[in-house]
């Protein structure tokens, strides 16, 4: 009878046929990505930077529910090759859902957002009475 060996080469094979060009040609079926922020809060807002690069502004949605505001994408490609021998289709899918709590100083009315070179930029205005205003002196009489 023959001993059992156990070896750890059938992993790294595997492995490595799994990530090679044989198999993987760089197009991965499903992602799930976590985009890093920026929050930045000035005297009168707040802004997340949400770096988003390859996404166009219609992939992304914005949601504002009471004090809970969603950044997230939804975004599915089809790609397809083929000649005499063979055909293939391979589907892509891509997402990612990011949350924030909107503190009760904010105007909800008026958030605005713009999405350029890759990051989108939310700008979360803070209502007036929130607004912190300059320092003043007082005369004494």
């Amino acid at each position: 009878m023959l001993p059992i060996v156990r070896s750890n080469w059938m992993p790294s094979i595997f492995d490595d046929l799994m990530t090679s060009g044989l198999w993987n040609d760089g197009y991965e079926s499903v992602s799930s990505i976590n985009p890093k922020v920026n929050i930045i809060e000035n005297d009168k807002e707040y802004r997340i930077e949400l770096a988003a690069p390859g996404l166009s502004k219609e992939d992304m949605k914005i949601d504002l529910n009471d004090n809970l505001l969603t950044l997230s994408s939804e975004k599915q490609d089809v790609k397809e090759e083929s000649n005499d021998e063979y055909w293939k289709r391979e589907f892509g899918y891509s997402s990612f859902k990011r949350s924030f709590t909107i503190p009760e100083t904010v105007n909800t009315d008026t958030i605005t957002a713009e999405y350029r070179n890759g990051i989108l930029d939310v700008h979360i205005p803070k209502k007036p009475e929130a607004v912190q205003k300059a320092p003043k002196q007082i005369s004494i009489k």
